[in-house]
């Protein structure tokens, strides 16, 4: 910890740092969304006795031995389980949950969805790389159909997952996605989510250059990120080729239009609204194959907000109302319950 004059202060990103040796592969995308977290930490002045990293199991879930908080590295799919509890008796703090695609769509899926729901207010960070890279390449929840991988040697024949549509009709209450290979929108996106009280999920786009290398290419390279991506803002218009197409909706539609000589202006395009459910709903499906003709961009940005009541500020209010009614709990008679049995 930092000090001045004695006084703790908050911890630089050197502070951060754990004095465990990062055991990624050399190139892989977890380095790049390390170093934002570490950043976003850093600039928000929190002591690191007060920040929790919670993770599953996978690459990803390495994440709490290179961080010098509090953390813990739990078993596969059951980390919503744990920050669950622990922000239900710990409101104070700030709790991080770290998972992949195969962590909290797979086995975890059914834990990630209560999550959602029940609104704890945790940040999730989703790294998917669209393959299980820990255990050498399998196919994950979310790998394309027809993946060719260890254990799809001809092909998945599997749909995947979209994992922003999965967590929207959970009824998430902070959506977005960002990508590994765009570390000041990586950065901006943590940040909103970190204010957000509530769930709040981040799906990052994340290379695994060893098993699915390039999985990502088009929406991150030069060439073709200004097809294939649009960057949505809340109160603005949703443009993207370089501001020369757009898109609007024809009813509750969305169509890609021309914004220049002669095409439609900018007043007849979609304003992205951020507080808009409905729209949301619609805005997580744009997830075609961006190598099919016509196919929309893949939105990026902050999807979807809302405010709604956190599961341990109900639980907090539902305990003091039983207190002021009762008076001081009785585990004993709790336990020993308003019947009872003489047996023999």
């Amino acid at each position: 910890m930092s000090t001045t004059n004695g006084t703790p202060t908050a911890p630089k990103k050197i502070d951060l740092s754990s004095d465990q040796e990062v055991r990624w592969c050399p190139g892989c995308g977890d380095y790049s969304i390390l170093k934002q977290v570490q950043t976003l930490l850093e600039q928000s002045g929190r002591k690191k006795e007060e920040i929790v990293f919670i993770s599953g199991i996978g690459c990803s879930s390495r994440f709490p031995y290179y961080l010098d908080t509090y953390g813990l590295h739990g078993i596969h799919g059951r980390a919503p389980a744990i920050v669950s509890g622990l922000r239900s008796v710990r409101p104070e703090l700030s709790v991080w949950m770290i998972t992949g695609d195969g962590d909290s769509l797979s086995i975890g899926g059914n834990h990630l969805i209560h999550l959602m729901r029940r609104n704890v207010d945790v940040n999730v960070l989703l790294f998917n790389n669209e393959i299980y890279g820990l255990t050498k390449g399998q196919y994950s929840p979310t790998s394309p159909q027809g993946a060719v991988t260890r254990s799809t040697p001809l092909g998945s024949t599997d749909h995947p997952f979209n994992p922003l549509a999965l967590v929207k009709g959970a009824d998430g209450t902070f959506i977005a996605r960002s990508m590994d290979r765009d570390p000041k929108h990586l950065r901006e996106v943590l940040a909103r989510a970190d204010a957000h009280r509530g769930t709040s999920l981040v799906e990052i786009y994340q290379n695994c250059n060893v098993f699915n290398d390039g999985a990502f290419e088009t929406f991150t390279e030069k060439a073709t990120k200004p097809l294939t991506t649009i960057f949505v803002e809340h109160g603005k218009p949703l443009v993207f080729a370089n501001g020369t197409r757009g898109i609007k909706l024809n009813g509750m539609t969305p169509v890609i239009v021309d914004t220049y000589a002669g095409g439609a202006s900018l007043d007849e395009l979609w304003i992205h609204d951020e507080r808009d459910a409905f729209k949301a709903s619609i805005l997580v499906r744009l997830f075609e194959d961006p190598r099919l003709e016509g196919a929309m961009p893949r939105p990026f940005g902050v999807f979807f907000v809302n405010d709604r009541p956190t599961h341990e500020a109900k639980l907090t209010t539902q305990l003091a109302q039983a207190r002021a009614r009762k008076g001081p709990g009785d585990l004993d008679a709790l336990l020993k319950g308003e019947h009872t049995w003489t047996i023999g």
